[in-house]
């Protein structure tokens, strides 16, 4: 293909399709900014909400030319809510220290625990999405799932006290209700039974309810599906129906073991 052709290919294709990269790395820097604004005790925080609020409205004109130039009031707004998101991620920490033998410490948790991490950008997020702020948020927490492997949607519910261990592989859908004091480990997806664009406005992932715990890998589907107060879900589980209050689920495979007859012992 000759340049000036390859040119022109490229120039519609940017007509056709029109974003920014700038917005992603924006929205990236504006994320870890505020993670460090609210927990890093070396960040000026007086300074950094200035800042933040100057990037705000950067990635907000990005996001919505539209109301470029205009008064920004989704900023004030947040703000307004961070003294209650200090509560939820204490909260969040604190069942992270009782539930993990392995946390010595609270300072460990902030600094060291991917699936706080992966909570907070998240419980930030969600104020954004509830405010009706477009793409921002996803970008938030999509920084959080390049750093963690952890896939939390903005529009996701979750109440207090959310214990995430390990957390890789972790996918938790738009439309799912997590209640407080569940705990969910590497591997556990809750996503919708059936994809479909039709489905976009309608409930598709499932409810947890208080006091659950989700072992590694499992897989609970379905917006009509709702796991029952006090239940535990074994790792491996497969799960489209509901489950009823203090139920135990469980995965049971046939695990066979064979001598290797090329390893006999002598």
């Amino acid at each position: 293909m000759h340049p000036s052709e390859l040119l022109l290919a490229i120039s519609k294709q940017k007509q056709e399709i029109k974003f920014s990269m700038r917005l992603k790395r924006e929205s990236q820097r504006f994320t870890q900014l505020l993670y460090n604004a609210l927990f890093d005790s070396e960040t000026e925080a007086d300074k950094t909400l200035i800042e933040l609020e100057d990037l705000f409205l950067v990635i907000r004109n990005l996001a919505c030319p539209e109301i470029v130039g205009k008064p920004c009031k989704t900023w004030e707004d947040f703000t307004q809510v961070i003294p209650e998101l200090f509560c939820s991620l204490k909260k969040d920490a604190q069942a992270i220290f009782e539930n993990d033998p392995a946390a010595r410490s609270l300072e460990e948790i902030y600094l060291a625990y991917p699936g706080f991490f992966a909570i907070a950008i998240y419980r930030m997020a969600r104020e954004f999405f509830k405010l009706k702020l477009p793409l921002i948020p996803r970008l938030m927490t999509e920084y959080a799932h390049q750093l963690t492997g952890i896939d939390i949607h903005p529009g996701a519910s979750i109440g207090n006290s959310f214990f995430i261990d390990h957390g890789t592989g972790i996918v938790i859908g738009e439309t799912a209700e997590i209640h407080d004091n569940v705990r969910i480990y590497q591997g556990v997806t809750l996503g919708a039974l059936t994809v479909k664009k039709g489905l976009q406005n309608s409930k598709r992932h499932p409810t947890i309810g208080d006091n659950v715990t989700i072992y590694a890998n499992a897989t609970i589907l379905g917006g009509t599906t709702i796991i029952g107060e006090n239940s535990v879900i074994g790792g491996n589980a497969w799960i489209i129906s509901s489950v009823e209050n203090n139920s135990i689920v469980l995965h049971s495979p046939e695990t066979q073991i064979i001598k290797n007859p090329n390893n006999q012992d002598e």
